[in-house]
């Protein structure tokens, strides 16, 4: 893809905000405040009080709207990947059926009614790793969500770069698919919102291959956004993604960005950052700010917004699927407001920002926000119908076959769960077919994108597994790869879990049947993994003998910070990994004997 430079501060968009569809209240709120202060001065928004004289309309509210890490989910998302944890004033919680972008349009749209400035605005990965409506059509029916969606602005993710740069592009400017080509009779006309992508460099211009920054105008009031995706990108998408590319570090980037603004008369600066923290709570209406032990929010995203300028005045967040509404002190110890609405549509963001007309900045103590459930009790928005009824009729003979039957819910979620022992049985049986040497197969929990579920989805009956199911969970078209290890590296293998990239927030490999070992999680670093107890069919693994592992493509080069399966030898490369589960299934399940859900009991964790 050409490179860009960087860009002008742009007029108000041409396009008008269109069906404002009357729908009912959204969710639950949330909200955090930066400060019960107030406007500065006491005055409301609005107005001004002065000595002397009477200053109407200095104070403007700004409603922005956010959501982040979308991930194609057009349709509601099944199991837990489409609930909300809700807690309750006296500790109880509960929890809420919630996404699906028929629903998130109507929530959207409501939020809107009545706002003259609203700008809505967007963390990253809105595609990639996306069930088969959107995957199986390399997104174009997610951008064309986003369009309807009145999405102003976003910026790009590591997903977005799942294939390559040159395709991010064509999801920016629009054209056919260069392989696929049209899917229907009328061209894919692209976004027509921005993606940012100030700290992702073009190798040979050294340039943003995006637009490092867009300003929002309405009248007099101007908000500029910088869009930037987590500098370790590169770790976790495939080499052939990234290629060409360099990932800058985020806060030297949004830093030098903040400052451009400021000398083309932005003060209002808003960061979407496509890097995130983990909060204390998995509740979405979880208070951040409340004082005492283990309130608040860790993470990459901490480190990030205490050092990027105070110029900037909020942090719109993501990548780490969490809900948050935090306040974090900017490097001059004044708080500023970090937030994410989890992932798959299943929450927004609504936060208000106060500009004052006078100086052209947010009054930051004036600084509202609060995450919202999309919950599934609204009207459904028809024009997201009509867009779904019409990519599942394309996808239908494909993604309606069965490929398997199971018994209940398979969960993806926990250290091991028992999706993940599947998918790495999968990945065994696969090996062993193309090389019966084959002793064991490691699967990366990131490549696990959804539970397979027992209840019947779209009228297929209950248990049934439709390739579209599958397609969802494992959606990459990675291959099984087959290499040789030595145990010594296949334990260092299990130890870079818990250590480098992954120490903060450990990676657990799911491992098929016959592997076992116990992680100490009190204890610290590549002590956690008990090496003593790595053990294959019982028997000690010999840090001199070699071993036949199976793990996908991605593993297979490294990825997710595990560079000693960057080191195998004797490399096989098989079927693509949903192929494999595919003939696993159809193997070993059927309508009169379906597949009961592993036990997950490979891994002994200790807390």
């Amino acid at each position: 893809m050409p490179a860009t430079s960087p860009a002008p501060v742009h007029q108000e968009r041409r396009r008008r905000r269109t069906n404002r569809f009357a729908a009912l209240a959204a969710g639950v709120v949330t909200v955090g405040a930066l400060a019960a202060a107030g406007l500065p001065g006491s005055a409301t928004a609005g107005e001004d009080h002065r000595k002397g004289g009477h200053w109407p309309g200095r104070y403007q509210d700004v409603q922005l709207l956010s959501f982040n890490d979308l991930h194609g989910n057009l349709e509601p998302p099944a199991g837990s990947s489409g609930r909300v944890t809700e807690q309750h004033a006296d500790g109880t919680t509960k929890t809420i059926d919630a996404g699906g972008v028929e629903y998130l349009a109507t929530h959207l749209r409501q939020a809107r009614k009545g706002e003259k400035y609203s700008v809505t605005a967007a963390g990253g990965d809105m595609v990639g790793a996306s069930p088969l409506i959107s995957g199986l059509f390399h997104d174009e029916p997610t951008i064309e969500a986003l369009n309807k969606l009145d999405l102003d602005v976003t910026s790009v993710g590591n997903h977005e770069f799942d294939e390559g740069a040159k395709e991010l592009g064509r999801l920016q400017n629009g054209g056919c698919h260069p392989k696929d080509g049209c899917y229907t009779d009328k061209k894919f006309k692209g976004a027509d919102f921005p993606y940012l992508a100030a700290n992702v460099l073009d190798e040979k211009t050294k340039k943003p291959i995006l637009k490092p920054y867009w300003v929002w105008k309405k009248k007099d009031v101007k908000v500029g956004f910088i869009g930037v995706t987590l500098e370790g990108t590169p770790d976790i998408v495939s080499a052939e993604g990234v290629k060409g590319l360099s990932f800058k570090d985020e806060v030297e980037t949004i830093n030098k960005y903040a400052k451009e603004l400021q000398r083309k008369g932005v003060k209002s600066i808003v960061a979407l950052i496509h890097e995130g923290g983990f909060p204390a709570s998995t509740s979405y209406n979880y208070d951040c700010d409340a004082p005492g032990a283990g309130d608040g929010i860790s993470g990459p995203i901490v480190d990030i917004a205490k050092n990027v300028t105070p110029q900037v005045d909020a942090l719109v967040t993501g990548h780490t699927h969490n809900a948050y509404v935090c306040s974090v002190d900017d490097p001059a110890g004044k708080p500023r407001m970090v937030t994410s609405a989890a992932s798959f549509g299943r929450l927004y963001t609504d936060t208000t920002l106060t500009y004052d007309r006078k100086t052209g900045d947010i009054a930051r103590t004036a600084v509202k926000s609060a995450n919202r459930v999309v919950t599934r009790d609204v009207p459904k928005a028809p024009d997201m119908t009509e867009l779904i009824s019409k990519w599942n009729t394309l996808a239908a003979p494909i993604g309606n076959r069965a490929i398997g039957y199971v018994s209940g819910d398979i969960g993806n979620t926990g250290s091991e769960s028992p999706l993940g022992d599947l998918i790495a049985d999968a990945q065994l049986a696969h090996g062993k077919k193309l090389d019966p040497e084959t002793d064991l197969a490691l699967m990366n929990p990131g490549g696990i994108r959804a539970p397979l579920t027992y209840a019947a989805k779209a009228g297929e009956g209950d248990g049934v597994v439709t390739y579209a199911e599958g397609f969802t969970v494992q959606p990459f078209a990675n291959t099984v790869n087959l290499q040789d290890f030595t145990g010594a590296q296949l334990i260092q293998v299990l130890k870079e879990q818990v250590t480098g990239p992954n120490a903060a927030a450990p990676k657990v490999l799911q491992v098929s049947s016959g592997l076992t070992y116990t992680l100490d999680l009190t204890k610290s670093g590549a002590d956690r993994v008990v090496t003593d107890s790595v053990k294959l069919d019982g028997k000690a693994i010999d840090p001199a003998a070699t071993y036949r592992v199976a793990t996908n493509s991605f593993l297979a080069g490294g990825g997710d910070g595990f560079p000693t399966l960057g080191q195998g030898t004797n490399d096989v490369v098989g079927l693509d990994d949903l192929a494999a589960l595919e003939q696993y299934l159809t193997a070993n399940s059927s309508a009169s004997n379906p597949l009961a859900p592993p036990k997950a009991d490979r891994i002994a964790i200790v807390n």
